[in-house]
């Protein structure tokens, strides 16, 4: 437990340093300088900002373990400019309010029948970005997951890894910053799950981009507000994703494509 509130708070400060680097001291009408060895805000500055001590802004910066009241996580926030998932993600890593762990868990056949009852594409993630159920629409439209390795089913790997996600999607760039960004959230969670750590290590290193775009620590709280495929069958796809809850299954969500535009037609050739 306290190995992985040290893991926690480390992200806590990697994830603080990553917001005071996207601002800028003319935001705040404070002096510029010639020369700044850093980009962004100076601790001192944002310290200055929040109305709290230099001291004690940067052992929150370097992960120490420290209490902080909602107050000042209020006001930290409002300076950083976090938008309404940043400042959520700040109070989870900085009051340690996260969920236990927990085991990843698959889905039942009552599961199973609610999945197949959709019309539309529907798929099962755990809480590491593994599909672990889905429904015949869904496999159609996304790929033959029977046929995937279990590494090839995660949606970080397959977005990073796989060649097909890079002809299957229409913005495969917009798509894989925001799959980076969801797991970025539950890595923060869980910083003590040796899986997590592995397949970022492997993603290190098949992955350019991967390892241009983790340190950016952007995170959100779901893969996307809309999804563009380019599908080999019926052409551009443009899918609505909804995610629930599976009550029964913890650290289970269920993820439901809407279609937009002439999507519900092409979905209906496609599972003729």
């Amino acid at each position: 437990m306290m190995r992985e509130r040290v893991k926690r708070k480390a992200g806590l400060a990697e994830f603080l340093q990553s917001r005071r680097a996207r601002l800028h001291p003319e935001q705040f009408h404070l002096p510029t300088y010639q020369r700044r060895r850093a980009r962004g805000l100076r601790r001192e500055e944002v310290a200055q900002l929040v109305g709290v001590g230099v001291s004690w802004y940067t052992w929150l910066e370097q992960g120490r373990d420290i209490q902080v009241s909602t107050q000042v996580l209020e006001r930290l926030a409002s300076i950083l400019q976090l938008d309404d998932e940043e400042r959520r993600h700040l109070f989870s890593l900085a009051q340690d309010s996260m969920p236990p762990m927990g085991e990843v868990v698959s889905p039942d056949e009552t599961t199973q029948r609610i999945l197949d009852g959709f019309r539309y594409p529907a798929r099962l993630f755990d809480r590491r970005g593994n599909v672990v159920g889905w429904n015949e629409c869904a496999r159609r439209v996304f790929g033959d997951y029977p046929s995937f390795s279990e590494r090839e089913r995660n949606a970080l790997w397959y977005h990073f890894v796989h060649p097909a996600a890079r002809t299957l999607s229409a913005d495969w760039e917009r798509e894989a910053r925001s799959c980076l960004a969801a797991f970025h959230v539950y890595y923060d969670r869980y910083p003590d799950d040796p899986w997590y750590n592995e397949l970022i290590e492997e993603l290190r290193e098949k992955s350019p981009e991967f390892r241009a775009w983790w340190p950016e620590h952007e995170i959100a709280l779901a893969c996307g507000k809309f999804c563009a495929l380019n599908h080999p069958e019926v052409g551009y796809l443009v899918l609505c994703p909804t995610t629930f809850p599976v009550p029964n299954l913890p650290g289970i969500q269920m993820v439901v494509y809407t279609p937009l535009d002439d999507a519900e037609t092409k979905l209906q050739q496609l599972m003729i």
